[in-house]
């Protein structure tokens, strides 16, 4: 087990998340466009506060998903690599006559993960705020502290001038957190339950069958997808769902892999990985029969919380 594999589970890490996008909201109407563009509650987020939240199309399917923070005066819109233009150009394509104005700060900015245990610790060896309630945020000088995580370990994203990076680098290591991987994120993001948009969902999922519901209000009324999410509440047509399951081998299997259950079918692996800590397998899969005994390339499998 490598330091920052061990850091993330026992103590803290850093990770360098500037590659995710990163757009800023402004205007008057922002509130009022991004509500209805979005499955969870916009209108009367107050500066400070936040939420996370799906983009949908017309036929309920996931976009994207976003760490939305209120500011002052404007909303910042956290999101994958991979979907930091769609999203650009998803709000875009809505702006008519509305007072919106967007700007991609991606470039010019630095957004790094300051996660593990010992999180708040750092913050504090650092003189940096610390919010308190997930997707809230607080400033710090020209720079932004995030209560969320990316591995589902305890900890906050910083968000930061691109020319701040290095110093900001060198002052959380200094506080006691030391670098962590992409490779070793990915392994804490399985042991710890946390879907990746990209990886674990996409634009062919719904956002029942993720389970990932705090993503979605269902009394904010009218948004982009919300007749098909409100029709699969009330009737329940979901017969497939994102599960957890604990594997009982070595090697990961690839995305794509089949599960079966008493000789047929019943679901797919999404992403997978060793873990250390558990000595088997994890991995999220779409599962059409949970609670059946499941096998993955030959190996048994259970599904775990």
């Amino acid at each position: 087990m490598n330091q920052g594999y061990c850091a993330l589970r026992e103590s803290a890490a850093w990770l360098d998340l500037s590659e995710r996008g990163r757009i800023r909201m402004t205007g008057e109407d922002r509130a009022r466009l991004l509500h209805a563009m979005v499955s969870n509650r916009i209108e009367g987020l107050a500066p400070g506060q936040g939420c996370y939240a799906f983009f949908l199309n017309a036929q309920g399917r996931i976009l994207a998903d976003v760490n939305v923070l209120a500011l002052a005066d404007a909303f910042l819109l956290d999101t994958e690599p991979e979907t930091r233009a769609l999203v650009y150009e998803h709000l875009d394509r809505h702006i008519i006559a509305d007072d919106v104005t967007l700007e991609d700060i991606t470039a010019a900015t630095a957004e790094i993960g300051i996660e593990g245990p010992h999180a708040t610790g750092v913050l504090a060896k650092m003189g940096a705020p610390q919010p308190r309630e997930p997707y809230s945020n607080e400033r710090w000088g020209e720079r932004i502290v995030l209560r969320a995580s990316s591995t589902g370990a305890p900890g906050f994203a910083l968000f930061a001038p691109l020319d701040e990076k290095r110093e900001l680098i060198r002052r959380i290591e200094a506080a006691g957190a030391v670098a962590a991987g992409a490779d070793d994120a990915r392994v804490v993001r399985l042991e710890m339950g946390k879907p990746r948009y990209g990886e674990d969902f996409s634009d062919k999922h719904l956002p029942h069958e993720t389970q990932l519901l705090h993503a979605v209000n269902f009394n904010k009324g009218c948004y982009l997808g919300q007749e098909i999410v409100e029709r699969v509440r009330s009737r329940g047509a979901v017969h497939r769902f994102l599960v957890r399951l604990a594997i009982d081998a070595k090697e990961p299997p690839a995305p794509g892999t089949k599960i079966e259950a008493g000789g047929k079918e019943v679901g797919e692996v999404m992403s997978a990985a060793y873990s250390p800590a558990e000595g088997k397998v994890l991995a999220f899969a779409y599962v059409r029969e949970p609670g059946a005994e499941l096998i993955v390339a030959g190996a048994a499998a259970r599904q775990i919380r």
